[in-house]
């Protein structure tokens, strides 16, 4: 199995590997990738903290925000080959859903999230780190794009959470994790010739193509996936 991080600007990005590697129209019982979001995985708020994110006043980007126990938890069992439930979080009430999603194991784990390197125990579970390395102006405009059409929110509150809360939080928490990167990605998913090298680079995995010892010099002690037993084959309903 091939665990992948990949933090900075990095939804679009996942988005277009998946694509590229034909994963959209795959049943996603039987998907070959599966993509985690660490957006899902927001803290229970307290009705202090809830009233405080209603008005825009609470730091969604610092590394407290996340409920990082889950995410450890979550992370470990689906790169075991075990089926995991995932929390929704509703971003305009601010509250995490009743119900959650099912998804299944996968040969591709792609974990994304502006916080993905913080910690180690969840640095130590992946094999490759791929940061996406996009510029402020680009930051600052699919956060306001995004966060008018899908979330709700005036302009005015979401530049004020932005010098507030997110870029100081950028420059403290996420951009020193820059460092663990394997691969870095100018660009986000404008690049198109880093994003193709590394679909390649999964279709080998895919396709039996490259090897345990041909990955370690460039993965960080690439495993393949634990076999699965005979009564585990048709574990997946249909």
């Amino acid at each position: 199995m091939l665990k992948m991080e990949v933090p900075g600007q990095q939804s679009s990005v996942c988005a277009k590997i998946v694509q590229l590697l034909g994963q959209n129209e795959v049943d996603y019982r039987q998907k070959q990738v599966v993509i985690l979001s660490q957006d899902s995985f927001y803290r229970v708020l307290t009705s202090e903290q809830k009233a405080k994110a209603l008005k825009g006043q609470f730091n969604f980007d610092h590394p407290d925000a996340f409920d990082n126990e889950l995410i450890f938890k979550t992370l470990k069992e689906i790169t075991e080959g075990k089926t995991v439930q995932i929390p929704v979080y509703d971003f305009v009430s601010h509250s995490r859903k009743e119900e959650t999603v099912t998804v299944y194991p996968a040969d591709v784990v792609l974990f994304e999230g502006i916080l993905a390197f913080y910690s180690q125990e969840v640095r130590d579970l992946f094999q490759m780190k791929l940061f996406v390395d996009t510029d402020a102006d680009t930051r600052l405009s699919r956060r306001v794009l995004r966060d008018i059409s899908e979330r709700g929110r005036d302009l005015e509150q979401i530049l004020s959470q932005y010098i507030t809360f997110v870029k100081p939080a950028f420059e403290e928490f996420c951009l020193p994790t820059k460092k663990y990167a394997d691969v870095i990605i100018p660009r986000g998913a404008d690049n198109l010739v880093a994003i193709n090298l590394i679909v390649q680079h999964i279709q080998d995995i895919l396709n039996g193509g490259i090897s345990k010892r041909q990955t370690n010099g460039y993965l960080n002690g690439y495993t393949p996936s634990r076999k699965r037993q005979a009564s585990e084959s048709s574990s997946r309903p249909h």
